[in-house]
């Protein structure tokens, strides 16, 4: 249950003005004294402001060094200071459900035993000896004791290479699991990767695809699995069930090589995807949605393929500020 209090819109707002006010590079102690004043006035003003914070880090939008003097610094960087206050004054005046909405992940995701930021990806050793690579924005929690080896799949996409139990008696085998909002997914010597659309707060459904040994696929309520995956087999697992096993789709599984394949993609779907990499907003003009792009391209450089773009196909690249992107008709 999502326990995050609901902050009137007029609240937010003032939460934002001080954010942009104190990064502003000009706030000085008697700035820094009216903000601590209006937070501790009513806890509502220190529950925007926690979550203006939490919302900008995610966001990208205050650079580390934005808060210092600017005096004697070069020019990019009082270029970057002013873009960045330009991404959040348009903080300051969105709707709220625009701007702390943007990523905005609940309680279960900010708590996580691991998690990634935008455009990081994490590989992480467990107990066992099994490694989970973290897609970007994901979240997991860790469950290991006598009975249980478990992966919660709170946001995001993962990458699962399974260990065997050593610390287990060949009898007692702890079964390796991950639990995802449609179900569970129990692997059988395995490396499998598994994608949650959607977030942690509204779920959509589970995508899997099984590389190496196979994966049990068993909806919430059902009594036995609803079928076993082998390698090299994909579905989608929904409300509704498990979809029919379908050939896996290399290209898709190009993020655990830091690559977005595309052949053939949607320019729509393509701006969707690289956007799960970049901090801010990519946005594509309905008139260009439909042109199709192929190639392989970094997703530690989302500049580059935004500029790769403008290169191969009739559309213009406009940068409102770095964090605001929209691909329109050239």
């Amino acid at each position: 249950m999502n326990t995050t209090p609901s902050i009137d819109r007029s609240v937010l707002r003032q939460a934002a003005q001080w954010l942009v006010r104190l990064h502003s590079g000009e706030a000085g102690p008697q700035d820094h004294a009216a903000c601590a004043h209006w937070r501790s006035q009513h806890p509502a003003h220190e529950h925007a402001w926690q979550r203006a914070e939490r919302m900008a880090a995610k966001f990208g939008a205050v650079p580390s060094a934005i808060g210092v003097p600017v005096l004697g610094r070069p020019q990019t960087q009082r270029t970057n200071r002013r873009a960045a206050l330009r991404t959040l004054a348009l903080l300051a005046t969105a709707a709220p459900t625009a701007w702390l909405g943007w990523r905005h992940a609940p309680w279960q995701v900010w708590t996580a035993d691991y998690s990634t930021a935008v455009g990081e990806r994490r590989e992480v050793t467990l107990a066992d000896g099994s490694t989970i690579l973290l897609d970007t924005a994901s979240a997991i929690n860790i469950t290991f004791d006598s009975h249980q080896r478990k992966v919660q799949l709170r946001q995001g996409a993962i990458l699962a290479t399974t260990a065997a139990d050593t610390q287990s008696a060949p009898a007692l085998q702890r079964p390796f699991t991950v639990h995802t909002a449609q179900g569970q997914l129990r692997a059988l010597g395995t490396r499998f990767s598994v994608r949650q659309d959607g977030d942690a707060h509204q779920p959509g459904p589970i995508h899997v695809a099984v590389i190496e040994g196979a994966v049990e696929v068993t909806p919430w309520g059902a009594s036995r699995p609803a079928l076993v995956l082998p390698a090299g087999r994909q579905t989608v697992l929904s409300a509704e069930g498990a979809q029919a096993p379908q050939p896996v789709d290399i290209a898709a599984q190009g993020w655990t090589q830091g690559v977005l394949h595309a052949d053939g993609m949607r320019l729509d779907d393509f701006c969707a995807e690289l956007a799960r990499y970049r901090a801010g907003v990519i946005r594509c003009a309905p008139e260009v949605a439909q042109l199709r792009i192929s190639g392989m391209f970094q997703l530690r450089d989302t500049d580059y393929a935004l500029t790769m773009l403008a290169t191969t196909l009739p559309v213009q690249v406009v940068l409102r500020t770095r964090f605001w992107v929209t691909v329109v008709p050239a």
